[in-house]
């Protein structure tokens, strides 16, 4: 019985490799797609009419915020864990409601099917309709609105003042 490993051993795999190879092996996901599938997102994010102005409003310099997301969906999408962010917090200000995750939601899913392929597509869509009803339901709590189980928030409608 040896106590110190042999440092001429090959390297076992982690958790997190043999998950990703799984994963990629299952879905055909690798960086290259997750680099197309946010680049032909945020296309469409940005000529949108209901969401496009929100991320206009508040991303200047949008080559960051790109490969932010790149490795957010590296994270999510192949468990690589090379994403360290917080995106609660950047979401929790925002002037959105479920109208706006529906609209993002329906470009995601567009976008995915568009360019990825059906198994890496489901992959993905799966993970996004997770992200935004989780994104939601923090936004809802963090305006004092607790949500049950398939209830929606909506904004609540800006007061007229009179003329």
């Amino acid at each position: 019985m040896t106590l110190f490993p042999d440092p001429n051993a090959p390297p076992t795999e982690s958790r997190r490799d043999t998950a990703r190879r799984q994963i990629e092996a299952e879905t055909g996901i690798d960086e290259a797609m997750i680099s197309a599938l946010v680049d032909g997102f945020y296309d469409r994010v940005r000529a949108d009419a209901l969401i496009g102005p929100i991320f206009d409003e508040r991303i200047h310099d949008w080559g960051p915020h790109l490969d932010q997301m790149k490795l957010f969906w590296s994270s999510v999408a192949l468990m690589s864990g090379v994403y360290h962010g917080r995106p609660m917090p950047k979401h929790l200000p925002l002037p959105v409601d479920g109208h706006h995750f529906d609209r993002w939601l329906e470009l995601f899913r567009a976008t995915a099917r568009d360019l990825c392929p059906p198994a890496a597509a489901d992959h993905f869509i799966e993970r996004a309709e997770r992200i935004a009803e989780s994104l939601e339901l923090g936004i809802a709590g963090a305006n004092g609105v607790l949500l049950r189980k398939g209830e929606r928030y909506r904004r609540p409608a800006a007061a007229s003042t009179p003329a």
